[in-house]
């Protein structure tokens, strides 16, 4: 009975820990970073920084528990193929706007000022190859819309391939 106990408060306080080392893992998850062009069919363009989602725990993680970005920063999640992509907020402090591309890096749908920490599916809309997240307000703040180009080299080494 005794052991039984033990292991029971064994597990009780080693759980809280390795959740605690768990979630300070993924508060500094690392990303590398490039710039990208987002230009309007008229020929305007609006640059940013964003970091690279590329591998399965960085598309998971995403922006999750950042307490800011700034204005001119972003992420994009490449995919690898055009696919239909749902996305969410969970865990997800900052307000964000969504920008869906096709494989040519065409904007096909935008979301508008998702909600933090909800855990309600957001959806592309269709395939999609890749998604930027701006800090939300930026695409109304910009007039950014279905239509305009994005450019970087994440997407510009897959259309020369």
């Amino acid at each position: 009975m005794k052991s039984a106990i033990l292991a029971l408060f064994l597990v009780g306080a080693v759980a809280p820990f390795s959740f605690a080392a768990q979630t300070a893992a993924q508060q500094s998850m690392a990303f590398d970073s490039e710039p990208l062009s987002i230009a309007s069919p008229k020929g305007r363009a609006h640059k940013f920084t964003v970091e690279l989602a590329l591998t399965p725990p960085q598309l998971e993680f995403g922006l999750m528990y950042r307490d800011k970005m700034p204005a001119d920063h972003g992420m994009l999640f490449d995919f690898g193929t055009s696919r239909p992509v749902m996305m969410w907020m969970k865990n997800t402090k900052l307000s964000l706007d969504m920008l869906f591309l096709d494989q040519k890096g065409v904007v096909t749908h935008i979301q508008e000022n998702a909600v933090p920490f909800s855990e309600t599916i957001i959806s592309s809309g269709g395939p999609v190859a890749y998604v930027i997240e701006l800090n939300g307000g930026v695409v109304k703040k910009l007039g950014l819309a279905v239509g305009d180009k994005v450019t970087s080299a994440t997407i510009s080494a897959k259309l020369n391939k």
